[in-house]
């Protein structure tokens, strides 16, 4: 398929889903308001402060403000400040709105079960895997790399997470404690850094450099959330590591990892990582890979 012909289809797609979803109606679900206010009053849910509606659901500021108006101006949510912060605003639903919340789900469930009704059971599975096929790829490609300081919130979930996966992945357990050393200073500018992968401000992968000179960088801390598995966010993830180890002069990089991490083993090769002498005493290590760039 050429690239006009996928971009026809892509736009094939949009059509026929915004026209059977009822969202080219100024009544989106048969209630008084259009798809981004409906939208934007379930996302609110029992509250949540402007700044983050705006980067979840991408919004220009002006915009949403403008949504944010006329569902104040309708008495379905308040705007109000922080407690914690006066700078901070955030918004609730009224008793109102939270009536009309469930009115949307009820409704919206309604719209689901009339796009599954008219078809077999066979049809409708197909249906429902290509869904969720397509949000998978979709939600993939929103992925933002950022770094970070290690010991930030989303950098610390990050971690305990990936511990948590090697404690039970490895043969003997995990224990931080005994392995090879990783700490905060050791992967904050200059001595290295600590990427973390986020869809919609969640935290969903995250890899790390250590830095030693003119010598070999290392790979560090390489790990996606299993939600995220299958959609190729890991090679994204160490394609961004070697190009920020490139900018930063490093001609090679190298890591070592463990027999059971296999899916890693696989993406490593395929990325050009040969196998290499051991260069460190890293107890829960089988393999060690480098590349030169």
């Amino acid at each position: 398929m050429t690239r006009a012909e996928a971009i026809d289809r892509v736009r094939s797609f949009n059509r026929t889903v915004t026209e059977r979803i009822g969202a080219l109606h100024d009544e989106y679900l048969g209630r008084n308001r259009s798809l981004g206010e409906s939208r934007l009053l379930w996302e609110i849910g029992d509250a949540a402060e402007i700044r983050t509606l705006r980067g979840r659901l991408k919004l220009d500021s002006g915009y949403l403000s403008r949504l944010l108006r006329k569902l104040e101006a309708t008495g379905l949510v308040a705007v109000t400040s922080s407690v914690a912060d006066r700078r901070v605003r955030v918004v609730r639903p009224t008793d109102a709105g939270r009536r009309e919340q469930r009115v949307l789900d009820e409704r919206s469930d309604e719209l689901a079960a009339s796009l599954l009704a008219p078809l077999s059971v066979r049809q409708q599975d197909r249906l429902v895997s290509a869904m969720t096929e397509v949000q998978r790829l979709l939600t993939a490609g929103r992925v933002r790399f950022d770094v970070v300081d290690p010991e930030s919130r989303p950098a610390s979930h990050c971690l305990a997470e990936y511990f948590a996966e090697l404690g039970r992945r490895f043969d003997d357990g995990f224990d931080d404690r005994i392995s090879v050393a990783a700490t905060a200073d050791q992967l904050r500018p200059p001595n290295g850094l600590f990427v973390v992968a986020t869809v919609r401000d969640e935290p969903v992968g995250c890899g790390a450099l250590k830095f030693h000179g003119a010598g070999p960088a290392e790979l560090k801390r390489m790990w996606v959330a299993p939600s995220m598995r299958g959609l190729g966010l890991g090679r994204l993830l160490l394609h961004e590591l070697e190009r920020l180890a490139v900018e930063h002069g490093v001609c090679v990089i190298r890591l070592e990892t463990n027999r059971n991490l296999t899916e890693a083993i696989a993406l490593y090769r395929s990325e050009g990582y040969v196998d290499a002498e051991p260069f460190n005493d890293e107890p829960y290590a089988h393999l060690w890979f480098e590349k030169s760039f």
